[in-house]
């Protein structure tokens, strides 16, 4: 299965969007571990929100969409809508 997802950090107050074709809970395993790169920052992302897609390309598809909002209430209601 590939993702599309949206990770947040409570002491960045940020969120990160991505995709992947790995298992959900690894990647984020990887973020949270020691590398480099824009969520090497802090070790408190959460998973706050997901999509399951047949291929690589259609999550990636809806991250480019995501992020070409570039609206944080927008992505916030997205968040919110799930949640419910």
């Amino acid at each position: 299965m590939n993702y599309f997802y949206i990770l947040y950090s409570k002491e960045l107050n940020q969120y990160y969007i991505g995709h992947t074709s790995e298992n959900l809970q690894e990647r984020l395993r990887k973020h949270l571990s020691n590398h480099s790169g824009f969520t090497a920052k802090v070790k408190d992302w959460i998973v706050v929100y997901f999509e399951e897609f047949a291929t690589k390309s259609l999550a990636y598809k809806r991250e480019l969409e995501v992020k070409k909002w570039k609206s944080r209430t927008r992505v916030e209601r997205l968040i919110a809508e799930f949640n419910r």
